[in-house]
């Protein structure tokens, strides 16, 4: 059997990773790699390859920057290419980036069934790009891998049969199960307690009132507890024209970082603050308590039981929620998102279909 997994942001990258290793151990499975280029920074891009021991892609089409319908447009054109002549029997796309509904409009101009890993999610804000990619790319899945129930309730409700849903757990587990023991401190000094932030989603950066309130947030937080924000080079990019004082500024600024240094950063920090849905997860994983620097969440489990909250933009909100779950006692009794053998489950699917 022959796979093509398409990639091209770096939380796919982390999730192929841990895919393609159960695809190793499956007899009579080959899978090849096609890299749409969407990250095309080398700490966002080739460091993770590197870490992350994967196997080097058969294809990069080195498309980015562009807006999102041309990005789509431009990847599927590419894609549709390479997989007319390659023929694999499966299309595997993760997520909920432009990638991702590239990949499955080609698969499925091209007549190859396609399997969707992480389905079934959904925000109910139709405003964020990653909402229309999601639910187009499931609306045409052949299998839909979802990580919780919820996920798969969303999917039935859309009026998605059962025979192309599965229940396999979270991919993102199988990831930190596997390479926390290679956990590793970035190359920079660091407080001895400190609070861990992201910041890259265009609700939050491409609204300058949005990103005022989050940065005056992070600055008063900051004098109390330090906090280290990895900073996405668009986010570097927008602060810059706005005028960001980073020089007078008390924040913990860090160029970006690998997936094993940010595992090094989760299970050392006190608290997280992210606009990111899969670091929300990645918090949980550590028992590090999260706040979302958000309106809504796909992952509305971690609402339910207490270990995420959604905190918006406020700028009073998040420093006082932050200073009160900073003190939080660390309990975490539940298992939300499966065994972590998710992609042996999916391999296993695949394989029967």
């Amino acid at each position: 059997m022959k796979i093509a997994s398409i990639i091209g942001a770096r939380p796919q990258f982390v999730k192929a990773a841990v895919f393609s290793h159960a695809v190793d151990l499956a007899p009579d499975m080959e899978e090849f790699l096609i890299h749409t280029g969407q990250h095309f920074d080398n700490n966002m891009s080739q460091h993770f390859f590197d870490q992350l021991g994967m196997r080097k892609p058969q294809y990069n089409l080195n498309i980015h920057s562009l807006g999102h319908e041309e990005m789509v447009a431009a990847m599927r054109t590419r894609l549709e290419g390479i997989l007319s002549e390659e023929r694999p029997d499966w299309v595997i796309v993760f997520g909920d980036t432009d990638s991702t509904l590239a990949g499955a409009l080609a698969a499925k101009e091209c007549g190859i069934r396609l399997c969707h890993i992480e389905a079934g999610l959904r925000s109910f804000n139709d405003a964020m790009r990653e909402e229309y990619n999601r639910k187009e790319t499931d609306r045409i899945s052949d299998l839909l891998c979802c990580p919780t129930e919820g996920a798969i309730h969303h999917l039935r409700h859309e009026g998605i049969p059962d025979d192309r849903i599965l229940l396999t757990g979270d991919i993102m587990k199988d990831a930190t199960l596997h390479f926390r023991a290679q956990a590793v401190a970035p190359q920079v000094a660091l407080p001895d307690e400190f609070m861990l932030c992201t910041l890259h989603r265009a609700e939050n950066t491409d609204r300058p009132e949005v990103l005022q309130q989050l940065m005056k947030a992070l600055e008063i937080i900051s004098t109390k507890y330090p906090v280290v924000l990895p900073l996405h080079p668009r986010t570097r990019q927008v602060l810059k024209a706005q005028g960001f004082p980073f020089e007078q500024s008390a924040i913990r600024f860090i160029e970006p970082v690998g997936y094993l240094e940010m595992l090094y950063l989760l299970h050392h920090c006190r608290l997280v603050l992210t606009d990111s849905g899969g670091l929300q997860k990645e918090a949980y994983f550590a028992h590090k308590y999260c706040l979302t620097l958000r309106e809504e969440t796909e992952w509305t489990e971690l609402l339910t039981h207490g270990y995420n909250h959604l905190v918006g933009h406020s700028t009073t909100d998040i420093v006082d929620l932050a200073e009160k779950m900073a003190t939080m006692p660390q309990l975490f009794t539940d298992d939300l998102y499966g065994d972590g053998h998710a992609a042996e489950k999916i391999v296993g699917a695949l394989k029967e279909g």
